[in-house]
């Protein structure tokens, strides 16, 4: 696998040259991974870039940085945002690479990214979790990317009878205080809801589910990005969401979630996404649009 050291913004980045994916991992921060392109147009980066943008907490000054990266949820001031501003370590066997975060002793965790191939033109992102203290703790897996301004989610919301007769309810949404639900950028159809990012927009929205089918995805200046997951048993964090969506001016995260699992010391907990980049150079946020020119493309 190829190898090569740049700057992304301020930030000294490992780059990592998969088959047609290439990803850029910071060495003083994270564990993050701050750089997504296709090899079609390396120099384009999907994920967003904010080094100056952050707020202050009870540790200091946490900055989002961009990119993407692990969290726990629930959300939680000051445990989510602990501050990764220390280097890392990066581990590379063949074709896989391990990003290892420094521990959270305040938190009783420490995390890690690995990366490795999956199917043809796909990566594996692996986010893992590990309980460092001396009990239980409960927590879900949560990966959250900033991506490219100007572009928007999409959250598959596809009907799913539960029962015979269709009597019980299949779906559900999670907001939060701030959201105003008739602001522009939410999209609502029956099979799928769409976020716009408008970077003059005024006020932030989020907005939670469990998907169906279990995929989320974001599409920006001819490229789409699609994060595959596996729903499993279990209660999830939120109200029971597998993807959110956050935006504001300056970013869109797109985001999945695992289930919470009671973790016990010397434990780990994981969630993977698997990783797509499909180039489509005209796609808009309707459903026919969808079904016509993503779907087909996704296993």
């Amino acid at each position: 696998m190829k190898v090569e050291e740049k700057q992304v913004a301020s930030f000294k980045t490992k780059f990592f040259f998969f088959d047609k994916i290439i990803i850029g991992i910071p060495t003083e921060i994270g564990p993050r991974i701050l750089y997504l392109a296709s090899k079609e147009k390396p120099e384009f980066n999907l994920f967003g870039v904010l080094p100056e943008i952050g707020m202050r907490t009870s540790e200091g000054l946490w900055r989002i940085y961009g990119g993407h990266r692990l969290w726990s949820s629930p959300e939680a001031k000051p445990r989510s945002y602990s501050l990764d501003n220390k280097p890392v370590r990066i581990e590379a066997e063949g074709e896989t690479v391990t990003v290892h975060g420094n521990p959270e002793t305040a938190n009783s965790v420490q995390k890690s990214v690995t990366i490795m191939p999956y199917t043809e033109g796909s990566i594996q992102v692996i986010h893992t979790i590990k309980n460092i203290g001396r009990w239980p703790i409960k927590l879900a897996c949560w990966g959250l990317s900033v991506m490219r301004p100007e572009g928007f989610a999409i959250i598959p919301f596809q009907p799913l009878k539960v029962d015979e007769e269709g009597l019980l309810p299949d779906r559900h949404l999670t907001f939060w205080p701030y959201t105003d639900l008739s602001d522009e950028r939410l999209i609502f159809t029956n099979d799928f809801i769409f976020v716009k990012q408008d970077p003059k927009a005024e006020n932030p929205v989020k907005i939670g589910t469990m998907t169906n089918p279990s995929w989320t995805a974001y599409w920006v200046d001819g490229f789409a990005f699609v994060k595959e997951f596996q729903r499993k048993n279990g209660e999830y964090p939120d109200f029971g969401c597998s993807v959110e969506v956050y935006t504001q001016a300056q970013i869109l995260e797109l985001e999945t979630l695992g289930p919470l699992q009671t973790l016990n010391p010397n434990c780990i907990i994981s969630h993977t996404e698997i990783w797509k980049i499909f180039e489509i150079e005209e796609l808009t946020a309707t459903p026919e649009k969808i079904k016509r020119n993503l779907e087909p493309l996704l296993d």
